[in-house]
């Protein structure tokens, strides 16, 4: 599993959300876009990191930049944990698998001696022209929020 780099531009894609619609790469046109993918739904990690980017939508916004967070749970799942969680943020799922193999980051993991398939805990910043200005791999939820939201408001608008 290679996640996508900065400078490579972002794979279109088109994802059920968890609040009945869709959203694609299209709808941020022109506008700075953070991408968080979490490996699964309302555990202890994604749901601090899915809180965290929550409740900084509004700093976000103020540097332009717009959430996504997309993961491999189904639909029904999003919705609980969105509902579960006061998540303000949009929740997307990818149970077909194709934007999480585009962006690089649906593959081979291990656990205690144990390998499966799964998303590795990745964010993108992607620019206002669809480029990947950085990327986050491995990602640690501590202070992870904090330091997105000062890369995408050194990002030029």
């Amino acid at each position: 599993m290679q996640p996508l780099q900065a400078g490579q531009a972002a794979p279109a894609f088109c994802l059920p959300t968890a609040d009945g619609g869709t959203v694609s790469l299209a709808d941020f046109h022109g506008r700075k876009l953070v991408i968080f993918f979490y490996p699964k739904a309302d555990t202890e990690a994604c749901t601090r990191e899915a809180i965290d980017f929550s409740g900084s939508k509004a700093a976000f916004a103020a540097v332009g930049a717009e959430l996504l967070g997309v993961s491999h749970d189904p639909i029904r799942k999003q919705q609980k944990f969105v509902s579960k969680h006061g998540l303000s943020t949009t929740i997307a799922s990818d149970e077909t698998l194709g934007m999480l193999n585009a962006y690089g980051v649906w593959g081979e993991k291990s656990m205690y001696g144990r390998t499966y398939l799964g998303i590795e805990r990745t964010t993108m910043l992607i620019d206002t022209k669809g480029v990947i200005a950085q990327a986050w791999s491995k990602v640690r939820v501590a202070n992870h929020v904090a330091e997105v939201l000062e890369a995408a408001r050194a990002l030029p608008a």
